[in-house]
């Protein structure tokens, strides 16, 4: 099967969501997945659930759970360096189907890692793994270079209202 690249911005909620559906349809249809999560560090549910899946998909976060506005220090930039190395090693392995990069365009954004490097990383990608990039201010580089963009346009959110992130639907 040949993997495509997807990419999955925009400020509208839901980027997240959809790759981890799409690990789980993986996952049902016996793929090997592998997810690596940027600027996330805590358990959120959602990494709570994927537990139960541990012997068909791997997860794996880098970085401390940062914050939107949060200073990034020297800290952050020598951890997401070594999440790159790290998921670079997974995506070229070839062990996995399907490879889930959550937030790295968040990551790009606040140049933690190089746009260059990731570029480069899809580039050299094996050819049967599908490679999926979350976050908001994906580059336009990297939307030229993928095979599939979604974007998730906010129209109307209730946090604007002031609804706090509800645990098991946001957080």
């Amino acid at each position: 099967m040949k993997g495509y690249v997807q990419v999955y911005t925009g400020n509208g909620k839901g980027k997240t969501t959809a790759a981890l559906g799409l690990a789980l349809r993986a996952a049902g249809a016996g793929l090997r997945v592998y997810i690596g999560q940027f600027l996330k560090g805590a358990r959120y549910s959602e990494i709570k659930a994927m537990d139960r899946y541990e012997s068909s998909i791997k997860v794996e976060q880098f970085v401390r759970d940062w914050k939107v506005g949060q200073e990034i220090t020297g800290v952050e930039i020598a951890l997401a360096g070594d999440a790159f190395k790290r998921v670079r090693e997974v995506i070229l392995s070839g062990q996995f189907d399907l490879v889930v990069l959550d937030e790295i365009n968040v990551a790009l954004h606040l140049k933690l890692i190089s746009e260059e490097d990731v570029i480069s990383l899809v580039k050299s990608k094996p050819p049967q793994v599908e490679l999926v990039l979350t976050g908001r201010s994906a580059p336009d580089r990297l939307i030229d270079q993928a095979d599939l963009v979604t974007e998730m346009r906010e129209i109307k959110h209730y946090f604007a209202r002031g609804v706090r992130a509800r645990r098991g639907i946001e957080h």
